[in-house]
């Protein structure tokens, strides 16, 4: 089996939910990302075997095999095949290891594996009418947490979101409010010491943004999460979501964001030069 290797990595900035890049689509956002991380490269377009992507939702303009959409909006050539995998919260992790295995069982000598999500324009969807004038039809947020699940899954496996999950975890091993938000308050000043570094500088790759007719675009360019001023003193202070530990300043964001890399072979490498 051949060696697989990393040969770049880029990301846009992480926008809240309804903030910055809420009026990008999320095909529009990972298709800027591809076409300018792969521009910035001296591969041989004909050489991309793939887009994988990873999505979440897939319920609205992410849907119908957001990689492929990506791709061809990035100027790839047609031949280069797009595939969208699932694994929730690990999506954009499961590409990554299916570019790397396709490298290493010889499926194709160069890849893109990327990942995108726009929660803030998760659609709402509605079931069909389960009868001939049915007067009540089922609607689900999709922004977060399963839609229209199949009864015997809740039976026998429940039907929590990821929040209600992170409770039953922290209930059955013991971990209280108090460590929850001292590890969320570590991971920002840890985010802001890398920030001030400038260790972010050269992996984010800007987008503009819209503000209308008679503005000109935005230059969004950083994170737009972050919380450095956190303190275990507030966040101490926030209600929990549910009746757990999880509040909303312990919990990861929902965040809107895309993310790639070019996975190859050794063989690409050294024709490019690299």
């Amino acid at each position: 089996m051949k060696d697989a290797y990393i040969y770049d990595v880029a990301r846009t900035a992480f926008g809240r939910h309804g903030g910055v890049l809420s009026s990008v689509r999320p095909d529009d956002m990972l298709a800027h990302l591809i076409k300018t991380l792969v521009q910035r490269n001296d591969f041989d377009l004909s050489l991309y075997e793939d887009v994988i992507a990873g999505s979440t939702n897939q319920s609205g303009e992410d849907s119908r095999n957001v990689a492929r959409i990506a791709g061809l909006l990035a100027g790839l050539p047609i031949e280069t095949g797009g595939l969208t995998v699932n694994r929730l919260c690990g999506s954009s992790l499961a590409a990554a290891l299916d570019a790397a295995r396709c490298v290493k069982t010889n499926e194709g000598e160069l890849f893109v594996a990327c990942g995108v999500e726009s929660m803030t324009r998760a659609p709402f969807v509605l079931a069909k009418a389960s009868s001939a004038f049915a007067r009540q039809q089922e609607m689900c947020d999709t922004t977060i947490g399963s839609r229209f699940m199949n009864p015997e899954i809740i039976k026998n496996y429940g039907g929590h979101s990821m929040p209600e999950t992170a409770d039953n975890i922290a209930s059955s091993l013991n971990i209280c409010r108090e460590a929850c938000d001292e590890f969320a308050v570590a991971s920002q000043t840890k985010y802001e010491a890398a920030r001030v570094s400038g260790y972010f500088n050269d992996e984010i790759i800007p987008i503009e943004v819209s503000q209308g007719r008679k503005k000109p675009p935005l230059l969004i360019s950083t994170d737009e999460h972050p919380r450095p001023s956190s303190t275990t003193e507030a966040l101490g202070k926030l209600r929990p979501l549910f009746d757990g530990v999880v509040t909303a300043g312990n919990a990861s964001g929902i965040n809107d964001g895309a993310s790639a890399i070019i996975i190859g072979s050794k063989k690409v490498g050294e024709q490019a030069g690299i």
